[in-house]
């Protein structure tokens, strides 16, 4: 982080030992970028994703423009002016919604009133063109990608304390995280043609919910049960 826990003003995150030599870990990101590979990279406090989104700025510059769809995982804390940055460099905001209910039981005594209000910042980041790509985190969270869109839409943190959403202005709609979970998958992965839609000539890879999630509360989507998984066109599993 770039300011100090709010709850130990001695210390403020530990960087990966990659990141610590950041000129050194920005060549293993261009030679790996030059040979065509695909950048994933790990990052949660604001500092961390202002470092990543500066080296992914050079790497556009140094070698030049591809369809790259580079992605930071988590994204959990970012500085405010950095919201913008996903849509403009195309770098991809690869989250995962449990964390929101799960950390924001406690995540205000760690980093302070201010900070939350940027954290897990989902409608921000889309109502600034950016892309995001949900999954699960696990085995750190659970698999369960209904859970993951009762959590991007109500922000119920798991000890019941916010019922009206933990930082709710930055709860999304039930089309957006299933978007983000299908087709924003999808695209960050450059598969969007063969996966993460329904349509004709893509792969048979769908599930049908106890319940439309688009027309219930987004509250009661935690209750929701899969009661048929359809994989490769094929039924495996019927509860």
């Amino acid at each position: 982080m770039d300011e100090p826990f709010t709850n130990n003003p001695a210390k403020s995150g530990l960087a990966s030992p990659d990141l610590l030599d950041a000129e050194h870990f920005y060549e293993s990101m261009r030679l790996a970028d030059k040979a065509g590979l695909q950048l994933t990279i790990h990052a949660i406090g604001d500092r961390a994703n202002r470092t990543i989104l500066d080296l992914y700025a050079r790497l556009e510059k140094d070698n030049g423009p591809a369809d790259r769809r580079p992605r930071i995982e988590h994204v959990q804390h970012l500085h405010t002016e950095d919201y913008t940055r996903f849509a403009k460099l195309g770098v991809i905001a690869s989250m995962q919604p449990f964390h929101a209910i799960d950390d924001g039981r406690w995540a205000e005594t760690i980093i302070g009133p201010q900070r939350i209000k940027s954290s897990y910042a989902w409608k921000s980041l889309l109502d600034t063109g950016a892309t995001l790509a949900f999954g699960s985190d696990w085995p750190v969270a659970p698999l369960d990608p209904v859970m993951g869109i009762y959590a991007a839409t109500t922000r119920r943190t798991l000890d019941g304390k916010n019922p009206n959403g933990w930082i709710p202005e930055q709860r999304i709609s039930v089309a957006q995280a299933v978007h983000a979970y299908t087709m924003g998958s999808a695209f960050a992965e450059h598969q969007e043609t063969v996966k993460g839609s329904i349509e004709p000539g893509k792969m048979a890879d769908l599930v049908v919910l106890s319940d439309d999630i688009f027309t219930i509360s987004p509250e009661a989507i935690e209750k929701t049960k899969v009661d048929i998984t359809i994989f490769d066109g094929k039924v495996i599993y019927q509860r």
